[in-house]
């Protein structure tokens, strides 16, 4: 059912009043070391340390059957979400010292099997953004390491929609499409640094941000009676952000820009299927990532790069309602480099900063499915997928 993330038409594979419940732990390691190139004042104060931070996600789906052809379901997740935060006190810290974004998507669903091959759904996506995001503010006679701390907060609601089709125009073959539209939040926040000194810089402020929309494609084959091969493309139109202007609501001027400036990104996949036994499904799958982040637009808050994707998994069926999913997946990502001053996107008083970024991750995730009142007939199995 987690699969309705990404094709919400997804939900009429489920027969009868299903409920699914996930938990997912993010362990996120990545460190930045100055490189040749940062300013010699800064050079000094050292690297980042261990910037990423460890994160529990959870995610649930429900899905009620109506009838033979309609279908109401619920989802939810944290669609966009972010911690890092190096040393107080480093080499990068007018760029950064700390980033938190977090994110939570209501997605109520209706689901109508057309016939016996052709499935559709849609529903509106109901999201909540918040992020709070710190970094070194470099003040005449004051030392590096006594600089204090500039904050941007802001939060949003905002609404946009999903929909999604299921084609199954053989036994053993299903095609998904899955749409998740962008999301418009018009933020509300502040900006400023708590000191009193500096208290004029302090102020409320807005800022209109459009979350990429995604385009899911997932093909499902069966290949034996207890073997299927999952096929997966996923395309995230991460250029939609641009630069973000930050304005003041008493001037109505902008005071501070986000320039993430990201190039699309998209998700390449392949995976496999074997029930070892009635009880026991095993998985694995690989995928490759193409970063919407690269040297143009790396930032110390989130040093992102290319990543190749490592998957395994297992259901067990505990009980004729009860079914205990696994999984773990483990990322790759190349070493990569930062370069931030004169010149560059990330400019801060032209301090110059050049950095060398080590990172991995490392993901695992428990959960369980359950059906209420009578088992109904197994199920094809979900198509959209993203190992």
């Amino acid at each position: 059912m987690s699969s309705m993330f990404w094709n919400p038409a997804t939900i009429t594979m489920n027969p009868g009043f299903v409920a699914e419940q996930n938990f997912t732990y993010i362990g996120l390691s990545s460190e930045i070391r100055p490189a040749p190139g940062t300013n010699p004042g800064f050079a000094r104060l050292g690297g980042s340390g261990e910037l990423g931070q460890g994160a529990l996600v959870p995610a649930g789906a429900t899905s009620y059957q109506l009838n033979d052809r309609l279908w109401l379901g619920l989802s939810t997740g944290a669609p966009f979400g972010l911690v890092t935060k190096p040393n107080q006190v480093w080499a990068g810290e007018v760029y950064g010292r700390s980033s938190r974004i977090f994110s939570l998507a209501i997605n109520p669903v209706i689901g109508f099997k057309v016939n016996e091959w052709l499935s559709i759904a849609a529903g509106p996506n109901i999201e909540y953004f918040r992020l709070t995001l710190r970094q070194a503010l470099p003040v005449p006679g004051l030392l590096p390491t006594a600089y204090p701390s500039s904050f941007l907060k802001g939060e949003s609601w905002g609404v946009g929609f999903t929909a999604g089709a299921t084609l199954t125009p053989r036994d053993g073959t299903v095609l998904g499409i899955g749409y998740r539209s962008s999301v418009h939040h018009d933020i509300d926040g502040s900006i400023g640094v708590p000191l009193l000194a500096l208290a004029p810089l302090a102020g409320q402020v807005r800022a209109r941000l459009n979350t990429p929309d995604k385009l899911s494609v997932g093909l499902t084959q069966a290949v034996s009676p207890v073997a299927r091969v999952n096929l997966g493309f996923e395309w995230d139109n991460w250029s939609r952000l641009g630069t973000i202007g930050i304005v003041s609501k008493t001037l109505g001027l902008p005071v501070n820009t986000l320039p993430l400036n990201y190039k699309d990104g998209f998700t390449y996949a392949i995976g496999a299927e074997y029930d070892a036994s009635p009880n026991l499904t095993l998985r694995t799958g690989f995928a490759y990532e193409t970063s919407p982040i690269d040297f143009r637009n790396r930032s110390v808050r989130l040093p992102d790069g290319d990543r190749y994707i490592a998957s395994v998994g297992a259901s067990y069926r505990w009980s004729r309602q009860l079914t205990l999913n696994l999984a773990y997946s483990h990322f790759f990502l190349d070493r990569s480099r930062i370069l931030a001053g004169l010149g560059r996107d990330y400019n801060v008083g032209n301090i110059a900063f050049a950095g060398v970024v080590d990172s991995s991750a490392d993901i695992v995730s428990v959960g369980f499915r359950y059906v209420f009142g009578a088992p109904p007939a197994p199920a094809p199995a979900p198509l959209v997928r993203k190992w």
